[in-house]
């Protein structure tokens, strides 16, 4: 099939080359210097304030653009090249962003525009853009003087650099490991995961199977593999990466961990607060730092039972088998092993009905089905073959395109997510439509098959189509209030985890499978299984993210800043509290958190939960009304995914659901409470 060319203007990754883009970045940079140079008075009236604060804009679409290829490279087709160059031009982008943050002319211009009695009469995007505006300059230090000035740009550009560090360190240490297997050691692997992993073996230039830290490689060996040694020596290895317990010693962020955490501290009483945590809430939804804890404690409460009951059947089926002292790196493999008894249920089993193709196909017809859009895949340039472009149109007119960048591979980093690399506005060649990146870590082809996902990726997938549809599906025409800008940092996963609903629905899954040999949808009992084990092991899976919340928001409350050994006990402490199964001693997970320490979750990994509480309540109107209710779908975009950073993440989900958050779906939708109905 030929494929039409891109109707939007999208980057030729076929002909980009790092000297080329190292000039449009210095090139972008310097014209905002130059901008910033030359501003030297508030423009005299608001027409002329108002043709300013487009020229910021400008500005930034600029900058984002070039950065944001090289930024995307760096963590898709990771080099030498690639990171020497982020490396190098990281100081003067972060010098910039300081400078802007830091211009008081270009502040006392926004808050002319905002004093303004015209202030009235621009859109409810530009109002919310210059308020949102001014609460950053504020955080960015505007109101500082001299030498506290001058720190907080010396602490903005060094933290760049060592979240660069940090993410770099994990990738590495990931990417040094290496573990050849012998038939042996892969006793109770499925023939599929043998392949895969007889394939990362070629890739090390081995004639066997190996093991190795990507999540494929990693999950296969701890969910199948009959040796506990290898499990055990893979889980050491994985949780030991990027710190001094690694047998790669040269990669430990240990020192890197405290030299952030203190200068954030800096940066955070600088600025006039008690500490970062209160300076990260400072510009999210939750009111306060002990909001946020009473809401983590009270879920963890909820959480507690059902978790101690699924230890329980865990250390059973572990007994039964000669296991006496269930250690971490045997959950995954007995959990599998009880679902099977439990529920008849194994990934391997679901993977022949989940092939890529057909999952694809199914999330783009949900999709049409829900918001009335089509995605049509489009010939584009791309970074690396497998790579695909696709375009969405409504009615015929393209509204934002996309990149799938879906398989795990040597040089990329860890995770999934979505990146924007064109957002929404008005420039003066026109609208300027939306375009991103959706990267993930699937099990990649093995052989001539098409990709096989388990259930889990499939999850993945939607969740990180949410982010999607997010930027793409924007209907504000303000860079800075666009798609996910501006939006309240824990309502940013509101949207990616309400796709998450549709595949647990029956209607949906007959959309998504089709096995790979017969073409047949996934059996009756298959799929009852699958249902039936959609609450298996929540209480674990819920306890282990409130304890990496907790912890987050433990170390960047804490004044003064902590040290390696004391992050370290903190950590120890809240596992004490609220963990049920015993972590290894060696294990420093904390090493390797790059949400936290690389991402922007710094203060804010609760938003996963507290988002998860708005997401279920969304998608409890859908239970209530239609699942595919074309109504109900039309205004979550309205008021959820389209109005971007225009309304304030409270206003915009009450704009939806006609009242306040409750917390009473995200029970029910983990399966903590006795209404299961619709589920």
């Amino acid at each position: 099939m030929t494929l039409e060319h891109a109707t939007l203007p999208v980057p030729q990754f076929d002909q980009i080359q790092l000297p080329d883009l190292k000039q449009q970045i210095e090139q972008a940079i310097q014209q905002g210097q130059h901008f910033l140079t030359t501003l030297t008075a508030v423009p005299s009236n608001f027409s002329a304030q108002l043709t300013l604060l487009d020229q910021v804009d400008q500005l930034e679409n600029n900058i984002s653009e070039c950065w944001g290829i090289l930024s995307h490279l760096n963590a898709v087709m990771n080099s030498a090249e690639t990171r020497e160059l982020h490396q190098a031009l990281l100081p003067a982008l972060s010098e910039y962003y300081t400078q802007l943050g830091q211009h008081t002319l270009l502040y006392q211009s926004y808050q002319h525009i905002h004093d303004a009695a015209e202030f009235a009469t621009l859109s409810a995007a530009q109002q919310s853009a210059i308020k949102l505006a001014l609460r950053d300059f504020k955080l960015s230090g505007v109101a500082l003087e001299g030498a506290a000035k001058t720190r907080y740009a010396e602490i903005s550009a060094r933290l760049s650099q060592l979240s660069s560090d940090f993410s770099n360190h994990v990738l590495d240490a990931t990417q040094a490991y290496v573990k050849p297997l012998s038939d042996a050691q892969l006793k109770g692997l499925p023939a599929n995961s043998v392949e895969l992993l007889k394939q990362y073996g070629q890739q090390h230039q081995l004639s066997q199977a190996a093991a190795t830290l990507d999540i494929p490689a990693y999950m296969a060996i701890m969910t199948y593999a009959d040796d506990r040694d290898v499990r055990a020596e893979l889980y050491k290895a994985y949780t030991t990466r990027a710190s001094d317990q690694s047998e790669y010693p040269a990669f430990d962020n240990s020192q890197v961990m405290e030299e952030i955490l203190s200068l954030r501290q800096e940066m955070a009483q600088l600025l006039g607060f008690n500490n970062y945590a209160e300076l990260s809430l400072a510009s999210k939804m939750a009111p306060d730092v002990a909001t946020v804890e009473e809401f983590l404690i009270d879920l963890a409460e909820h959480a507690r039972v059902p978790a101690e009951k699924e230890v329980a059947e865990l250390k059973a089926i572990a007994l039964a088998d000669g296991i006496d002292d269930l250690q971490p790196w045997d959950t995954g493999y007995y959990s599998e092993k009880l679902k099977v008894q439990q529920y008849n249920l194994s990934q391997e089993a679901l993977k022949p009905y989940f092939p890529a193709p057909k999952i694809l196909q199914g999330l783009f017809s949900i999709v049409n089905r829900l918001y009335g859009i089509n995605v049509v895949e489009r010939q584009a340039p791309v970074w690396q073959s497998d790579v695909r472009y696709f375009e969405l149109e409504e009615h015929g007119v393209v509204l934002g395109g996309f990149y799938f960048d879906l398989y795990a591979r040597s040089g990329k980093r860890g995770g999934a997510w979505m990146s924007g690399f064109r957002s929404r506005m008005q420039t003066t060649a026109g609208l300027q439509k939306p375009i991103c990146y959706m990267v993930c870590n699937f099990t990649p082809a093995v052989g001539t098959q098409a990709a096989l996902l388990n259930h889990d990726e499939v999850n993945t997938l939607f969740h990180e189509f949410g982010h999607g549809l997010h930027h793409m599906l924007t209907e504000v025409d303000n860079i800075s209030v666009a798609g996910t800008h501006g939006v309240a940092w824990d309502a940013v996963e509101l949207p990616s985890q309400f796709m998450e609903f549709w595949t647990w629905d029956i209607d949906s899954l007959n959309l998504l499978s089709e096995h790979i040999e017969t073409q047949q949808h996934l059996p009756p009992e298959l799929l009852q299984s699958l249902l039936d084990a959609r609450f298996f092991q929540s209480g674990m899976q819920s306890l282990r993210q409130i304890e990496f919340a907790l912890f987050d928001l433990s170390i960047h409350k804490h004044n003064p800043a902590l040290n390696s050994q004391h992050i370290q006990a903190t950590l120890d402490e809240i596992r004490q509290k609220y963990a049920v199964i015993a972590t290894a001693p060696y294990n420093r997970f904390q090493n390797s958190f790059s949400h936290i320490f690389a991402g922007g979750y710094a203060a804010g990994y609760y938003s996963y939960k507290w988002a998860e509480v708005l997401a279920s309540d969304a998608f409890d109107r859908f239970e209530k009304e239609g699942v595919f209710n074309t109504a109900v779908g039309k205004e979550f975009r309205q008021f959820i995914l389209a109005v971007g950073g225009k309304d304030t993440a409270l206003d915009a989900f009450i704009n939806f659901r006609g009242r306040e958050p409750k917390i009473d779906a995200l029970l029910r939708h983990q399966g903590w409470t006795d209404d299961r109905k619709n589920l």
